[in-house]
């Protein structure tokens, strides 16, 4: 459906570097990385805004590379909403219709339709300065729509909005997505947004794209170090490892974690906070076992993070509950315990 090959941009001192990306007909494709790394110049070099240096984009077989913006029927709506004050609701969600020359009988019901599927259709008469973030956005979303795009590009959507209308448009971009069979394709910094929305996603570091997966295999299995930072994998052991029975024996500092991912030589063994279970009695219900002693227990509001020396730095996320009811202190000595399949290696 779109596919980007080895599309390279330079501006300024940044530079899109050969961004090589297929996304499927009807697919959420999310961008996922921190800010700075290219991401809206890149849904910019593929609304048309900026034409590649190198390399081409092609959309249904068809190469839109050269192609002004108007002609590739993408829509893309930005975190700032950027709609014309001075125009109403109505009359910004028909912009791009208006453009295209529809006639007046066809722009007002796709205007309506659109309108209808996001909520709106009572605000029609009303202007930007008069609506709440999340109305700003829906209206953003509507004229991006209307004018039935093949692509729909939305550069952080929800960050802009409270957390409460940041829920609400999630589900209605899930709902718009499902109505309409859109192609989307939507990057952030959000992990939730993630997990609600996308089919697949791609991770961006430095204007490169470093992994691309579904949301689990991304969380779980990061093919690199800055993936596995970025998705908040902490605990990142270097080590050596050999294969034994089908098992990868990975020594670090003087401590072994067992994984069931094969794999010989220098390597970085990762485990996730979440899959660690810390007791203060020993117990070999994991081919995992390590004693530690707790550096640190930090209080983040709905868990807790606790930090244990156990030869290397590991970190744990346990709730509140379980904090309190295995009594676990900064100082005290613990077991940490978990399976060799949620020890991920690269």
């Amino acid at each position: 459906m779109l596919r980007l090959i080895g599309v390279s941009k330079k501006l300024g001192e940044f530079s899109l570097k050969d961004i090589r990306l297929e996304i499927g007909e009807n697919e959420y494709f999310m961008i996922l990385g921190p800010s700075g790394t290219g991401k809206t110049i890149l849904l910019e070099t593929i609304a048309g805004i900026y034409q590649p240096d190198s390399g081409n984009i092609m959309m249904n077989g068809i190469d839109i590379t050269r192609s002004p913006p108007r002609d590739r029927r993408i829509g893309m709506v930005y975190q700032d909403f950027m709609l014309f004050p001075h125009l109403s609701v109505l009359d910004n969600i028909a912009f791009g219709l208006r453009s295209y020359r529809a006639s007046p009988d066809e722009t007002r019901k796709r205007v309506e339709e659109c309108a209808e599927l996001l909520n709106i259709s009572g605000l029609l008469h009303r202007y930007p300065a008069t609506l709440s973030g999340g109305e700003r956005q829906r209206t953003a979303i509507a004229r991006a729509l209307v004018i039935r795009p093949g692509v729909l590009l939305l550069d952080e959507p929800l960050s802009a909005l409270d957390v409460k209308t940041r829920y609400m448009l999630q589900e209605e971009l899930k709902k718009i997505h499902k109505v309409t069979g859109t192609t989307i394709v939507h990057i952030t910094h959000n992990f939730e947004e993630v997990f609600s929305l996308a089919d697949r996603i791609a991770v961006m570091d430095n204007g490169a794209i470093v992994q691309v997966g579904k949301p689990d295999e991304i969380f779980r299995r990061p093919g690199c170090a800055f993936t596995a930072g970025f998705v908040g994998m902490d605990n990142v052991v270097p080590g050596e490892s050999r294969i034994e029975n089908d098992m990868s024996i990975i020594r670090s500092n003087g401590m072994t974690i067992v994984s069931t991912v094969q794999m010989n030589g220098t390597v970085n063994a990762c485990i996730r906070p979440e899959d660690i279970l810390i007791s203060k009695t020993l117990s070999y219900g994991h081919e995992n076992v390590l004693a530690g002693k707790v550096e640190r227990v930090i209080n983040n509001g709905p868990y807790y993070r606790v930090i244990v020396h156990a030869g290397v730095q590991l970190t744990a996320i346990l709730t509140r509950r379980e904090v309190v009811m295995s009594e676990i202190k900064e100082g005290a000595t613990v077991y940490l315990s978990f399976s060799a399949s949620d020890v991920h290696v690269f």
